[in-house]
């Protein structure tokens, strides 16, 4: 990996997980990015030229106790998730907006999640143009405990000036009123039983492969979107920390890539790796590998978070892999693995960018990566970093 370029995103480097690329009809290439918290909402940075890259809007939230953090975009209508500080709050939800000029963003429409045990939408994930798929709350339900209070929600935007949910999916036992027993609590670090990533690809429309954080990595026939049923499920979370984050299927080769999330500093949450699973059956998932990292205590005391976050997820029109797994480790960079033997992963490439000026967590804190059908990486920092632009050829 070699680095193009680095842009600060105008002092505004907080980058959540959403990224999304557009091609647009003036034939330029927009990079949209969703902020990790207040006080902007979304950047749109011109990458025609990965080497020169420029900001092109950026636009703020309605309120400081709220976040975007995750956006998906089909053509010209862009989908960005509100998740607010407390449940109770507005906005929460996701809003349509039509960016066919990328510099005026006009909103379309706001779908509302809000509810008194909601705080909207984590994370989102459309790419078909007709479905979004997400992590989130709603005004009818009830978590029995606090920290799951996003179920998964399938809602129809076909006709985007009117969403409509036309299903949703949860852990059995977790919602108030569920006949079944709750699960059990971690032991040591609870970080709740709810969805994260909700990966629906073309190819699969009929499944859902969802990060069900403690309730470990799940796959959903949702070919009744109406009532998704459970395939599969993998709950290794204890005897490992939890945060199950995402599922990435590898079609050809019955083959899932497992992240965890770090979510605390100082890798106090050790282990968080990327994993391999053997998905030839979907009521059967078994874990046959991880990829290899660095020496933990080598990252541990660097500042900030350690451990694995997001992959790239071979999204339709980017660069599609089945043999190379993609991921971010917050202070370990993005790094790269060669998965060709399943059983026996290999790193092939790293990028670690030194800490970035003023951040607190004195240290890189590298969040979400993206890359396109050039092989042009994006990746993105958390706190204060901006935007690294780097050649993928590898």
């Amino acid at each position: 990996m070699r680095l193009l370029a680095h842009h600060p995103l105008d002092g505004f480097g907080n980058v959540g997980e959403g990224m999304a690329l557009q091609l647009t009809r003036d034939r330029r290439r927009v990079l949209w990015l969703a902020h990790e918290s207040a006080p902007k909402n979304v950047t749109a940075v011109d990458v025609s030229n990965p080497k020169k890259p420029s900001v092109i809007v950026q636009t703020t939230l309605p309120h400081d106790k709220m976040r975007s953090n995750s956006l998906d975009l089909v053509g010209d209508l862009l989908v960005v998730a509100y998740q607010t500080r407390e449940p109770g709050m507005t906005p929460a939800g996701f809003e349509i907006f039509d960016v066919a000029d990328p510099a005026r963003p006009k909103s379309v429409t706001v779908f509302d999640a809000s509810g008194p045990a909601s705080r909207g939408v984590h994370h989102l994930w459309w790419v078909d143009g007709e479905y979004v798929h997400m992590a989130a709350g709603a005004a009818d339900f009830t978590p029995r405990n606090p920290k799951d209070d996003q179920c998964y929600r399938i809602v129809d935007v076909r006709q985007p000036s009117r969403p409509r949910e036309v299903g949703r999916w949860w852990l059995p036992g977790t919602r108030d009123g569920d006949t079944e027993p709750p699960p059990p609590r971690h032991p040591t670090i609870d970080t709740g039983y709810r969805a994260h990533n909700t990966n629906v690809y073309p190819r699969r429309p009929d499944r859902a492969y969802v990060g069900y954080i403690d309730g470990g990595a799940v796959i959903l026939d949702i070919a009744d979107k109406a009532h998704p049923r459970l395939l599969g499920r993998w709950d290794y979370h204890p005897p490992f920390p939890g945060f199950c984050h995402t599922v990435v299927p590898f079609f050809e080769r019955n083959l899932l890539v497992v992240s965890d999330e770090s979510v605390r500093e100082a890798a106090k949450d050790w282990p968080k790796l990327v994993w391999l699973v053997d998905a030839r059956r979907e009521d059967k998932l078994v874990p046959i590998s991880t990829c290899p990292l660095p020496p933990v205590a080598k990252f541990a005391g660097r500042g900030g978070r350690f451990g694995a976050h997001n992959l790239h997820e071979n999204r339709p029109g980017g660069f599609l892999s089945e043999d190379v797994v993609v991921g971010t480790f917050f202070n370990g960079g993005v790094r790269a693995f060669d998965v060709r033997d399943p059983f026996r992963p290999r790193e092939i490439a790293a990028f670690v960018p030194p800490a970035p000026r003023k951040s607190p967590a004195r240290a890189i804190q590298l969040n979400d990566v993206l890359i396109d059908e050039r092989s042009i990486l994006y990746t993105v920092d958390r706190i204060v970093g901006g935007l690294y632009i780097l050649d993928f050829r590898v």
